[in-house]
């Protein structure tokens, strides 16, 4: 498997997040102007809330990703839209490209983070909320099988509010397939807890 997760360690990964977070292609996540603490705190907040989980994603040990899951009945979505059983909320940021970026990489992490999510007991929608001028994220979001359902007005944003069931993403990735092999059934830390 090539991508790996672990949990974001708020304060041990906080500088290497602020350097992901600060930079213009990040524009959309909102902190341009934040300081490493600030990450810190708002990572630690995260981790601490009981709905809402950032994960770090490791390409081949390197960190490659962000991830936040997250649950939507519990967030600012609750009021947008009737929050249904099994649905997920999810946020990705990708790592600041390499000199030498891969053709496909941000398709084989979304497809990754998606197989993790799917993996969940119980999930069986994926919701997303990207900014409605986030044109990048749109069209990934529906290659990959999400369906847009309509601008909504968030505190901070107007956001492209998104479904993806398991079917659709499984027939997006039969159609196209992002990765070589399928999604694994589970996902585990270095110690083999689950995430």
């Amino acid at each position: 498997m090539r991508f790996t997760f672990r949990c974001v360690d708020p304060r041990a990964d906080a500088p290497l997040l602020h350097s992901w977070v600060t930079r213009p292609y990040a524009s959309f996540w909102g902190m341009l102007a934040a300081g490493v603490d600030d990450v810190a705190d708002e990572y630690a907040a995260i981790q601490a809330s009981g709905h809402h989980h950032a994960l770090l994603g490791l390409d081949v040990g390197v960190p490659a990703f962000l991830v936040e899951e997250y649950l939507p009945a519990s967030s600012p979505l609750a009021t947008a839209y009737p929050v249904q059983p099994g649905d997920a909320g999810m946020h990705l940021l990708v790592a600041p490209p390499s000199n030498t970026p891969e053709a496909g990489f941000t398709t084989a992490v979304m497809d990754a983070v998606l197989a993790r999510l799917f993996a969940k007991p119980g999930v069986d929608r994926i919701v997303v909320e990207p900014d409605v001028r986030n044109t990048k994220i749109h069209a990934l979001n529906e290659r990959l099988g999400f369906r847009p359902a309509g601008v909504v007005a968030l505190p901070d944003k107007d956001a492209l509010l998104s479904f993806c069931s398991r079917h659709d993403y499984l027939a997006a990735r039969a159609a196209n397939p992002f990765t070589a092999p399928a999604p694994p059934a589970h996902y585990s830390d270095s110690n083999g807890a689950p995430l």
